[in-house]
């Protein structure tokens, strides 16, 4: 009578394979290099920012703040292409994040909204940029708990 034992055990690895596959999908993920960015910044021993009630938002902000510099050194077409990143891996993680606090996310899709028209403009100045740039960086800083 080995027969249903064997079948209840292989019953009981399939049940639990299937709810760590379903638990796995729940954690959506942004993109590989998103993946990537955050493993590296691991491995130099940076930690990830503090989470905000949307989860960590350590690999959205990283970009902003190479818009930031971008923007810095006067080169606003660079600054254009490279939000252009946020923006799709904001997209991207939409169905994940908004979930969890979707007035966080409104106001954080609102600053990034505002970096982006900035940049977009027809003729973008360099004042409004850097002025939406740094309340965008403001805004991941304030959901992360790091200023008030």
């Amino acid at each position: 009578m080995r027969y249903p034992t064997t079948l209840s055990r292989l019953l009981v690895a399939v049940s639990v394979c299937a709810a760590l596959g379903l638990a796995a999908g729940c954690s959506k993920q942004v993109g590989s290099a998103a993946a990537s960015t955050t493993a590296s910044a691991a491995a130099q021993g940076g930690s990830p920012a503090s989470a905000s009630k949307l989860g960590d938002l350590s690999q959205f902000r990283r970009i902003a703040a190479d818009v930031s510099a971008v923007v810095a050194r006067g080169d606003l077409p660079g600054g254009k292409a490279r939000i252009k990143d946020l923006e799709v891996a904001w997209d991207e993680a939409e169905a994940g994040l908004k979930p969890r606090a979707a007035d966080d996310w409104h106001v954080l899709d609102k600053a990034i909204d505002r970096a982006l028209e900035a940049l977009r403009t027809d003729h973008p100045k360099q004042s409004d940029c850097t002025a939406a740039i740094t309340d965008l960086l403001h805004t991941f800083d304030r959901l992360a708990g790091k200023v008030s």
